[in-house]
């Protein structure tokens, strides 16, 4: 590879290493590759031209092409970028690009192309992929800030949801398992007739009996509905002998588990034969959680927390408690990235004091565990650095169940008050060097100011090893911290730990539920300096949307602005303060991006004309309803 010149080559070179590309520069040690290139000047004069970057990922040629200026970026005429122009295709990026992708593809056996044009610099830029077919016919894509989204793991999909448009297989196992769910539900409430608690404890319960099929200990053939040996009976054996085998201890802890059970016996509707199913309930529910979830959460290795997903879609189905109590439970792509923004490790001791269904607990195994070298260091990793509280008895049985079906780590969570257990005693047990939650939402008043979410936050922070990370999702509120009690708290925050960044996120992260949510990332028990430069970064716009019948999906642009939040976070990149502001802060700001944020962009004539014809449509409306009054020298409507 030659050496790299130039700025904007350094800094797309880094964009190229930060995931895991690499592709020749100004060269090419592919043969057909650079057989085409002895010919392709962008002077159009058939003498030798190389593109900045070129390469082959899977099946995709490659090309990258970049400018230092924005000014150069594209140059289109009657809306088509120009590659047939000997001094226009120089001297822009995208125009290059197009031009390399097409000559290369006519003189080579290559049929798919991600022709990238990059100009600026990583403050200001414009990163512009193009997909080209064989034919040289070209599709502009949206713009990205980084190229993880056609690295070798991540192409195959892009390809797919941006240049053909399906959906890919997440996506469709996504949609599949809410169908599941409704379905359930469903049943559960047609044919069993329960309560909006009782259904995940069915669900989890079921869950835990047929691990033990496996064993040959429960067999579904052995549900025969007998008013003797009830299908309740049996299936509570299988799930004692499974909470046992899991070696769930102590005593009292299986006695409360299978305590929470009991209405898989007591239920009589649930024992009784259906006429309509022609079986019972319990058999019913069981043939199906077997062949639809059971598969998906046993032998699937991502962290997706399934228990989680289907409580709810349970309550968005029932309105039943969960909001009442201030339960939301937390997305898989937050939960994952969480543990990227604290850049978890094979050895860390995480805890999460109001863990719901697990689903924090989860994702963080999951990713240490990817990264242990050992099994010695797994074991570690589930039995010893896993730890997690929450009140309400049946989600605890719930996490419990979720965490022992994903491979253990349940042997640390407790069914606890968190806000009445001493910081100091949390500390020793947990030796936490990682702190996450999720915590109950608008439960806290001047009355009880102790269940204000910035309170947990605090007694979280207090609990948690010297310098550990702590992150938390949080209702905007909570960092505007507007009653007297609250800003009490934030100012002891302040005195004993360092706030590192907080993120808005995207409105719709809790989907249904009406909260703007924002990540807060802290330092624990380093008092925050005064002159500390907080991050403050607006990620509204994460490449996640809203689909009819499925709720928040990602889009193709998701990877792309996760990775640009990171390399932002990480000090990778500059980004403009649109996205990230730094300051100094005290108790009495609002600690989010819009409090600090001040947009000294000048509107550009596009937007002018906009905001002066919206100006005149309204004028014009409010006139032609008798409104003239509104208006300077108009006459008040008599």
């Amino acid at each position: 590879m030659s050496r790299i010149e130039g700025q904007t080559d350094l800094w797309v070179n880094h964009l190229l290493e930060d995931v895991g590309i690499s592709l020749d520069y100004q060269s090419s040690h592919v043969k057909n590759i650079d057989n085409a290139l002895h010919s392709a000047s962008k002077r159009l004069n058939g003498k030798p031209g190389y593109p900045e970057y070129v390469g082959i990922i899977k099946d995709f040629l490659i090309v990258i092409e970049d400018k230092s200026d924005i000014s150069n970026h594209v140059y289109k005429e009657d809306n088509v970028i120009t590659t047939d122009n000997a001094k226009i295709v120089p001297e822009y990026a995208l125009n290059g690009a197009l031009h390399y992708a097409r000559h290369i593809l006519q003189r080579t056996s290559y049929k798919k192309c991600i022709a990238i044009g990059v100009s600026g610099n990583e403050t200001l830029h414009k990163i512009t992929p193009l997909y080209v077919n064989e034919r040289g016919e070209y599709q502009r894509l949206p713009d990205i800030e980084s190229f993880i989204s056609i690295n070798e793991k991540n192409i195959d999909e892009y390809y797919l949801k941006e240049v053909l448009h399906e959906d890919t297989n997440e996506e469709k196992t996504t949609a599949e398992v809410l169908k599941d769910a409704a379905k359930l539900h469903e049943d559960l409430r047609t044919y069993g007739q329960l309560k909006d608690t009782d259904k995940p404890l069915v669900v989890s319960g079921i869950l835990l009996a047929l691990r033990e099929a496996e064993s040959h200990n429960f067999s579904i053939d052995s549900l025969t509905g007998d008013p003797i040996a009830t299908d309740g009976q049996k299936i509570m054996k299988a799930i004692e002998d499974n909470l046992k085998r899991s070696n769930v201890q102590p005593q009292v802890k299986l006695d409360k588990l299978l305590n929470q059970f009991r209405i898989i016996t007591d239920s009589a509707k649930l024992n009784m034969k259906d006429e309509r199913l022609g079986m019972t309930p319990l058999r019913h529910y069981t043939e199906f959680i077997n062949q639809t979830i059971y598969q998906d959460i046993r032998y699937n290795n991502s962290s997706e927390d399934y228990l989680g997903r289907f409580y709810g879609e349970f309550m968005s189905y029932s309105g039943g408690d969960g909001q009442s109590l201030g339960i939301i439970l937390t997305p898989k792509h937050i939960t994952q990235l969480f543990c990227d923004l604290v850049d978890l490790k094979p050895n860390d001791h995480v805890f999460d004091p109001t863990c719901g269904t697990g689903g924090f607990l989860i994702a963080a195994m999951h990713n240490m565990l990817s990264q242990a070298n050992s099994d010695t260091e797994k074991r570690s990793i589930r039995k010893n650095q896993l730890f997690g509280i929450e009140l309400q008895d049946y989600m605890f049985t719930i996490a419990t169940t979720n965490m022992i079906l994903r491979g253990d780590g349940k042997s640390n969570l407790k069914n606890e008050d968190f806000l009445t257990q001493p910081a100091a005693k949390l500390q020793t047990d947990t030796m936490a060097t990682v702190g996450m939650m999720n915590p109950p939402y608008s439960q806290g008043s001047k009355s009880d100011p102790d269940q204000y979410e910035i309170n947990f936050i605090k007694h979280l922070l207090d609990s948690l090893l010297p310098d550990a990370r702590c992150i938390v999702i949080v209702p905007q509120s909570t960092m505007v911290g507007k009653s007297k009690a609250e800003k009490q708290i934030k100012e002891a925050i302040l005195k004993d730990h360092t706030l590192e960044g907080v993120i808005t996120c995207n409105p719709n992260t809790f989907y249904g539920v009406g909260t703007n949510p924002v990540i807060a990332i802290f330092t624990a028990h380093q008092p925050h300096p005064k002159d500390k430069e907080v991050k403050f970064i607006d990620f509204r716009e994460d490449g996640y949307e809203v689909s009819p019948h499925v709720g928040l999906v990602a889009t193709s642009q998701a990877k792309d602005r996760k990775q640009y939040l990171l390399n932002v976070w990480q000090d990778k990149v500059q980004a403009p303060i649109s996205f990230c502001v730094t300051s100094t802060i005290n108790a009495d700001d609002e600690w989010l991006h819009s409090f600090y944020y001040f947009n000294d962009e000048i509107p550009s004539e596009e937007a002018l004309d906009k905001t002066i014809a919206d100006y005149l449509s309204f004028e014009f409306s409010m006139i032609a309803h008798g409104h003239e009054d509104l208006f300077e020298g108009g006459k008040k409507n008599e």
